[in-house]
């Protein structure tokens, strides 16, 4: 019994540190994108690309590594990814020019996209089934805290240091140490393949992510408006074409004696794992919904922006004990079980945004609430759903699960952008129906002075041989600065700062509803998915 389970340890030591290193550099770098814009003379819509880059490596990555992890062995593909998320790291450091920072940017991608997926693919193919769900759970808890956590990171880090370079290095010694002690503690597993590795499916597959995944970050705020450009229906479109090409030749492949197709068919025809694949992508849905808590933290709750990052702290140390508490569901109730209560956690924590949230200690609570229901779906449940009934590719059957995730996490924040936009673009009409009566109020808990008040009056005397009952926001903005008295200036600055705050909970309000609709999707597609468990299930014992 000591040697499994000190096997055990190291394994889940090494892949819960290779995951949140990973995991961490997807996020951390959003922290430090004006700098490096500003390193390299860039403008921010060509320094987006670095974080566009890692996105399109990490898609492509995810389903190779998967395959290739289960036909070759995690250990040596965990050994290799760790080796190219190092070097992509140094190399990001080290760049000269912005062409070898966003090269250096894919090979990290590349290095970083497996390791979550080996690592899930690795418990599940070693460790005794009661104790899978606890680690994958763990598992889930590293990604989710490493996810929502690396804009604060990476915001101290630079401030700390104030050298963005130091938020890659820092990778470099982690790197090698995973790499030493994976030699000598990782214990290998594979699924052997039967025949050649498919290169030709392998360069269509990367060929169709790649065309997919980047007409996606393509799509603009005006989600449909968007669909008119070539850069969106043209890729997307070529994707779509690459993809049934590639069923039509791994058809074939399958049906040949020796054939080991990049994309098993046999999963992609099951009903079941089809709705494990929608689930994850709701999931991906919800995830990025985390993205705007700074925004909505700044923009509703008035806190400085240079400290709304650190208004995530609970939400990741929630989604870490939801994680967990995931693995343990799954164990004692079943994954079906685990999902739902995701989807009522995410949907009540979400409804709670605009419904309820008024103060500091609301926002704690909610963000908890929605915390916890992203973090039980993010481990154990759907991996266990994906590989279920699985001897073989376990690695590839989680990747594509992924792929389909990050899916979810690329298209759903321009949807959730738009309804921020929709919300400042109705800021007119707000200043038509509310901006008086805000003024108002203000005006009398104010205290103002007679002057003040004469200035005042003069000041609606002119707006009202302007010929409308309220100014433009432009107009405002122009009779503060001309307002003499420094108390009548602040309240007006108030007012107009009360009015922007008001569009704001319009526009994060049908961004949290919205993503409360996916919670309630993620328990339909469950409820969906259980008697297909169960025919499956009846079906192998007869």
């Amino acid at each position: 019994m000591g040697k499994p389970q000190t096997s055990h340890f190291w394994s889940l030591l090494l892949f819960a540190v290779g995951v949140f290193m990973a995991q961490l550099d997807n996020g951390i770098i959003s922290s430090a994108l004006t700098t490096i814009n500003r390193h390299f003379d860039v403008s921010d819509n060509w320094g987006a690309w670095g974080v566009t880059i890692y996105t399109l490596g990490l898609a492509i990555s995810l389903p190779i590594v998967g395959k290739l992890s289960d036909r070759y062995g995690r250990k040596r593909l965990f050994i290799v990814e760790i080796v190219l998320f190092g070097l992509g790291s140094l190399f990001v450091a080290l760049s000269p020019t912005f062409e070898l920072y966003l090269a250096s940017r894919f090979i990290q991608a590349l290095g970083g996209g497996g390791i979550f997926i080996i690592g899930n693919s690795h418990i599940l193919s070693t460790v005794e089934p009661d104790k899978q769900a606890k680690y994958l759970g763990m598992l889930g808890a590293m990604n989710g805290v490493a996810a929502i956590l690396g804009p604060n990171i990476g915001s101290f880090l630079l401030d700390w240091t104030g050298n963005w370079h130091i938020l890659f290095l820092i990778n470099v010694p982690i790197a090698a140490a995973l790499f030493i002690l994976a030699f000598l503690r990782l214990p290998e597993s594979a699924d052997p393949g039967t025949g050649r590795l498919d290169l030709t499916g392998t360069v269509i597959l990367s060929l169709a992510i790649l065309s997919l995944m980047y007409g996606l970050t393509n799509i603009d705020v005006d989600f449909w408006a968007s669909f008119r450009e070539w850069d969106v229906t043209g890729f997307i479109g070529l994707g779509l074409v690459l993809f049934i090409v590639l069923f039509l030749y791994e058809s074939v492949l399958e049906r040949r004696k020796n054939g080991d197709p990049i994309l098993p068919l046999y999963l992609i025809r099951q009903p079941r794992y089809l709705m494990v694949l929608v689930i994850g992508m709701l999931s991906g849905g919800m995830l990025a919904a985390m993205i705007f808590i700074p925004g909505f933290t700044e923009n509703v709750l008035g806190i400085p922006a240079e400290k709304s990052g650190y208004w995530m702290t609970p939400l990741a140390l929630a989604s870490g004990v939801g994680a967990g508490m995931g693995g343990v569901l799954v164990a004692k109730r079943g994954p079906i079980f685990a999902v739902v209560l995701s989807g009522i956690l995410t949907l009540i924590g979400f409804v709670l945004f605009p419904l309820w949230i008024d103060a500091k200690w609301q926002f704690i609570v909610s963000s908890m609430v929605a915390g916890v229901g992203i973090g039980v779906i993010l481990g154990a449940p759907l991996n266990i759903l994906a590989t279920e009934g699985l001897r073989a590719n376990k690695g590839t059957a989680l990747a594509s699960l992924s792929l389909l995730r990050q899916i979810g996490m690329t298209i759903m924040p321009t949807i959730y952008a738009g309804f921020i936009a929709r919300g400042y673009n109705n800021i007119g009409e707000l200043f038509r129906t509310d901006f008086r009566n805000i003024l108002n109020e203000n005006v009398e808990q104010a205290n103002l002075s007679q002057e003040a008040l004469d200035e005042l009056a003069a000041i609606g005397r002119q707006m009202a041989s302007g010929g409308g009952e309220a100014a433009s926001p432009g107009q405002i903005q122009d009779i503060i600065g001309s307002v003499q008295d420094p108390a009548l200036r602040d309240v007006i600055a108030d007012s107009v700062a009360e009015v922007t705050r008001l569009a704001a909970e319009n526009g994060y309000g049908g961004l949290y509803w919205s993503a409360a609709v996916l919670g309630v999707l993620v328990m339909l597609a469950a409820f969906v998915l259980a008697p297909m468990r169960r025919k499956v299930a009846a079906s192998s014992a007869e």
